[in-house]
């Protein structure tokens, strides 16, 4: 898995080599136990049941980083936050930012496309209760350094959804740019910013899961600042 990652010569290789993936026995089993009992609403619905790869601009200037795919939205569709209300709420924000071209992400054939957006997990399978495991996730690793280091010539700023993404970018700055991590970490909060000099601004948010979303933790105009600022670091109109 590593070697293939490694030798992905650009995006479409990356992502047929993301979907053929079998590295993490638990991950595999749990995908595709959801794929085959699926949820009652979409009962008549054929499963994606495999790892979900990244979406959006081969030349994007800003990339959204997220946990890992839910069972029953990427897992489902094939394509990251479609179909499930996180989704909903991150390409609504997208939208009204003007990096959207439309509000809603319903299937993968929906006609939804991103401006200068990029849009992946730290880990690329629906994990049970949403809980990867730092062995899952470092097994998965090997996918997202590569996924940034073919779009490294473009990427200015990184939009870390959550503690779990924003803990998972340090080590892309040694596998990719070469650099040292800061010690100590920088803190994760929304609206954390920590700007390097040889390496894409992160910015942290809360992520739009229902729990932040459905109890007012993370409103529509705290996502809305997070990517005005994104586009102001990455230069984007």
């Amino acid at each position: 898995m590593v070697a293939r990652a490694a030798r992905a010569a650009d995006l479409a290789d990356l992502d047929a080599g993301v979907s053929d993936c079998f590295a993490c026995p638990r991950l595999v089993e749990w995908r595709e136990e959801v794929a085959r009992t699926r949820r009652a609403a979409f009962r008549d619905q054929e499963y994606w049941g495999r790892p979900v790869p990244g979406f959006g601009a081969a030349d994007a200037r800003i990339a959204i980083l997220g946990l890992a795919p839910a069972a029953h939205g990427g897992n489902r569709t094939g394509r990251i936050f479609t179909g499930d209300r996180s989704g909903d709420v991150l390409f609504a924000a997208l939208h009204r930012a003007g990096l959207a071209n439309q509000p809603t992400s319903v299937a993968a054939d929906d006609g939804l496309a991103l401006r200068d957006i990029r849009i992946f997990s730290a880990v690329r399978c629906a994990p049970p209760d949403n809980k990867p495991t730092p062995r899952e996730r470092d097994a998965c690793a090997p996918w997202l350094h590569r996924e940034v280091s073919l779009i490294r010539p473009t990427l200015r700023v990184v939009v870390a959804l959550g503690a779990f993404a924003w803990a998972a970018w340090w080590p892309v700055l040694r596998q990719v740019y070469g650099l040292r991590p800061p010690s100590p970490r920088p803190a994760f909060g929304h609206g954390a910013h920590w700007s390097g000099t040889a390496a894409p601004d992160l910015l942290g948010s809360y992520h739009v899961s229902q729990q932040n979303t459905f109890t007012g933790r993370l409103t529509p105009k705290m996502l809305d600042d997070v990517f005005d600022q994104a586009k102001q670091l990455a230069g984007v109109d």
